[in-house]
């Protein structure tokens, strides 16, 4: 590409692979915001589909890397090293930016003294699941804080540069990057907003594979971030009220079919967690910096 004309005020990184079917939407929505002043990064693992050939028809820079060379902390790592501003903005490659503001509200709220980092809200796709749309709702309020248990989302999010120059992400276990990221800020006395007007849509419908695979890199990330035991009774109370609560929504939708599906779900969901948490406690027992297992188990069900 020739050089810009000017200096860009932020960076957008972009992780793909094999994401024909969401990055068209996803980079349309990010060209079409009243924020134009942004350089474009891709980081491309290894795709083998158009994801490529669609991201080449927008002004970018793109990394590409070995899929077996793709953990999350470190390739977010060398990214923002790669940025050339101030500002770092990460979308998903199958995120949305639903209005034309949403860029700019996340900008002008990280670019604000004092504030370190910035996330959006995430609405589910149409087609999510009753459970999907709860957890959606709960997690990010139309108004007010995000809950506490959420202290930082990448899939739209922002930091200062300078903020990862001091905290860069981890890299002890495969996945929860941005939640250990936000803990460790928020436990230094950092500003992290959450920024409803920023709003995208982001939301997954799992088959019980990838509810065991994506539970089970955050169960081991838990033991990371938390340094707490795992608990197949804490795990199984979780599950039961996760299900009652998912019933509670899919009644009054008349959802019968996901409400006898919900408590399956939501038990191999944190059957996955207790087995991904009992991995991590294991690693940190045994100094076991060996972080292949858990990308395995996700990559294997995934297919991330």
């Amino acid at each position: 590409m020739p050089p810009r004309e000017k200096d860009s005020a932020v960076t957008v990184i972009v992780r793909t692979k094999n994401s024909e079917d969401t990055i068209g939407q996803a980079l349309h929505s990010l060209h079409s915001q009243t924020y134009r002043d942004f350089d474009l990064l891709v980081v491309d693992s290894g795709s083998r589909d158009a994801t490529l050939e669609i991201v080449r028809r927008y002004p970018c820079r793109i990394v590409e890397i070995r899929p077996e060379d793709y953990y999350p902390g470190p390739v977010l790592n060398m990214a923002i090293s790669e940025a050339r501003t101030g500002i770092v903005v990460f979308q998903n490659s199958d995120v949305v930016l639903l209005t034309r503001t949403a860029l700019e509200r996340l900008v002008e709220a990280v670019a604000g003294p004092g504030v370190h980092a910035a996330f959006g809200r995430q609405l589910p796709r149409p087609e999510a699941l009753s459970m999907v749309r709860r957890d959606h709702a709960v997690a990010f309020p139309e108004d007010g804080p995000a809950p506490p248990w959420i202290p930082y989302s990448l899939p739209f999010a922002a930091m200062k540069k300078s903020a990862w120059l001091e905290r860069a992400f981890y890299s002890s276990a495969w996945g929860s990057e941005d939640t250990e990221w936000g803990v460790r800020a928020r436990e230094a006395g950092w500003s992290i907003r959450y920024i409803p007007e920023a709003a995208v849509m982001h939301s997954h419908n799992y088959t019980l594979r990838e509810w065991y695979g994506r539970s089970f890199i955050e169960g081991e990330a838990d033991a990371f971030i938390y340094g707490d035991a795992p608990s197949l009774r804490r795990s199984f109370g979780r599950a039961v009220s996760a299900a009652i609560r998912d019933l509670a929504w899919q009644i009054p939708e008349r959802a019968w079919s996901e409400a006898a599906a919900g408590p399956v779900r939501r038990a191999v969901s944190q059957w996955g967690h207790y087995r991904g948490h009992l991995h991590g406690t294991s690693r940190l027992k045994s100094a076991d910096d060996d972080v292949s297992v858990g990308q395995k188990v996700v990559l294997e069900r995934c297919h991330a």
